[in-house]
């Protein structure tokens, strides 16, 4: 038996649903989910780390692959032609570790920023610089600031909101 994590695609907004419907027939689903503080009460206390995405950790020739094509609520498995893409159990563990820190810390702590405040950049090419907070993007986790270059000019940069936190 070779148990190996895959990632599995909902449909949009359906993240809960398919992790139900998985967990129901007896898979091991990883579904990282942050903490918000919404301004409506009645509003989610929890959003997808990876909008549209779950984990799932299977022996395919045992499960079978269509099972997840056909599964209410999935789009099926990340696939690269017909093969379905492995996710490996070291960064599985790494989205654990960073979901659960984000969480310990409060969740999303990017909540009430307002243009022109300074945020830096945790991760990526721009890791430890500073920018300026514009926007969120709607429709997705991504925001955009402004990151000064040479000469002072400020060029715009699309980032996940997970890869900002405001400077302290």
């Amino acid at each position: 038996m070779s148990l190996q994590w895959f990632a599995l695609r909902s449909k949009p907004n359906k993240e809960e649903a398919l992790w139900r419907e998985a967990l129901a027939r007896g898979f091991e689903v990883f579904y990282p989910q942050l903490h918000v503080k919404p301004k409506n009460p009645r509003s989610r206390k929890k959003r997808p780390y990876f909008p549209g995405y779950l984990f799932v950790q299977v022996d395919l020739r045992q499960s079978g692959y269509s099972t997840f094509a056909w599964m209410p609520h999935s789009l099926g498995l990340v696939s690269f032609g017909a093969e379905p893409a492995e996710v490996p159990h070291a960064l599985i563990q790494a989205i654990r570790n960073r979901v659960d820190q984000i969480n310990g810390d409060g969740g999303e702590q990017l909540h009430g920023l307002k243009p022109g405040e300074i945020v830096v950049i945790q991760d990526g090419p721009f890791a430890g610089q500073e920018a300026i907070f514009d926007t969120r993007i709607s429709g997705n986790e991504r925001v955009r600031v402004l990151l000064s270059l040479l000469r002072g000019r400020q060029m715009p940069l699309v980032l996940p909101s997970a890869q900002i936190e405001r400077k302290k």
